[in-house]
């Protein structure tokens, strides 16, 4: 499938070229070119940048007792700090959630309605971009154990049936676990794409997007089904839940956040590990972004001027203009009595009177999301 779709994409390609050849004035064509060939996206591992990120919860329509659930940024590794969580408000009582399996954090704030529900919390962190040398070994100090965890199936993402048949089919002949990863990821790129239809970042229910065999979807479905399909075929991987906190630094305006409203920001990304490298940074969903939305048309070529130096960085980096949250999946939240769990959680959650309010609507539930440099 992969190649016949590649070899169709690239006769496309060319037909697409000698038709624009045609139809254009020679300046404008070389005008064209120049201007597209100028974009560039090239994360590498550099200083660490500060920033305060601070989520605003006025909780609308609240009558009586309510709940409110804000994730944390809980991650320290060589691409994130997190240096500390604050919060005020007129809770009556506030406490910090853990997710035992994952270690995903949260904030759990409880009012009794006597005042309109109000709390604010205030993260700080320091991140840095990611890219990988791969041509030098880093090799990673993962046990074996630890690895189980991310070769195992959830909720959403099962590792059997389709899920196992679909993988065993794209990897098939590859030797090594890089192989396998750039077969699948170039996979992603080749049959799926971003749908902006779909609310927030999707469902991330793979099995069901095999079976009725539709590609379509954001960062949660598009990303979930990058890393279920390398855990189906024991490559270790996971999804990273968090929010875009700035703009990029290489102009791709689909690629940030913009700081005075991050509601709607949220993106989850992927990481595989690998024995040569360790964890290493990936988003394919990203890249299917670029491609539908960069641009005023659906760019559909992966190897387009604006696409390709997205493409290749993506795969083993990442910028440093977003913060992570956590790498959980089915995220029981404590003290819920309609919600439950959550297949992720990158979203604030709350409910009240017996009912869940809508974390994708922030106008209506109501909550805001900001950042700044620090």
């Amino acid at each position: 499938m992969t190649d016949t779709n590649h070899l169709r994409r690239t006769v496309l390609k060319a037909a697409g070229g000698l038709l624009l050849a045609s139809a254009l004035p020679r300046t404008l064509l070389a005008q064209t070119a120049a201007a597209a060939q100028e974009r560039h996206f090239d994360p590498k591992p550099g200083e660490w940048k500060s920033y305060e990120v601070v989520t605003q919860v006025s909780l609308q329509r609240a009558e009586g007792p309510s709940t409110v659930w804000v994730p944390l940024p809980a991650l320290d590794t060589d691409w994130q700090r997190t240096l500390s969580n604050n919060w005020t408000g007129n809770a009556k009582s506030v406490k910090v959630g853990n997710d035992s399996r994952y270690g995903a954090k949260y904030l759990v704030a409880q009012f009794d309605g006597s005042a309109p529900p109000m709390l604010e919390v205030v993260s700080r962190v320091q991140t840095r971009d990611r890219g990988e040398d791969w041509k030098k070994a880093t090799p990673g100090s993962e046990s074996a154990e630890d690895l189980r965890l991310w070769l195992r199936p959830t909720d959403l993402m099962p590792l059997d049936g389709i899920v196992l048949k679909t993988a065993n089919q794209i990897v098939a002949g590859a030797r090594t676990d890089e192989d396998k990863v750039q077969r699948i990821y170039d996979w992603i790129l080749l049959n799926t794409f971003r749908e902006p239809k779909v609310k927030g970042c999707g469902l991330g229910d793979i099995k069901t997007m095999l079976e009725t065999a539709n590609l379509s979807g954001k960062c949660a479905d598009l990303n979930g089904l990058f890393v279920g399909l390398c855990r189906a075929v024991g490559v270790p991987a996971r999804d990273v839940y968090g929010v875009r906190i700035a703009p990029s630094a290489f102009g791709y305006r689909e690629l940030g956040g913009k700081p005075a409203a991050l509601q709607g920001a949220q993106h989850c990304r992927a990481e595989v590990y690998l024995k040569r490298h360790g964890w290493v940074a990936m988003d394919p969903a990203d890249v299917t972004k670029v491609m539908r939305q960069e641009t005023a048309d659906w760019i559909k070529d992966p190897d387009h001027p604006i696409v390709a130096p997205v493409r290749k960085a993506l795969f083993g980096g990442w910028e440093g203009n977003w913060m992570g949250y956590n790498f959980g999946h089915d995220v029981r939240l404590e003290d819920s009595k309609v919600i439950g769990k959550v297949g992720f959680l990158m979203y604030p959650q709350a409910e009240n009177r017996g009912e869940a309010y809508d974390s994708l609507n922030p106008d209506a539930f109501k909550y805001t999301i900001t950042s700044r440099s620090i």
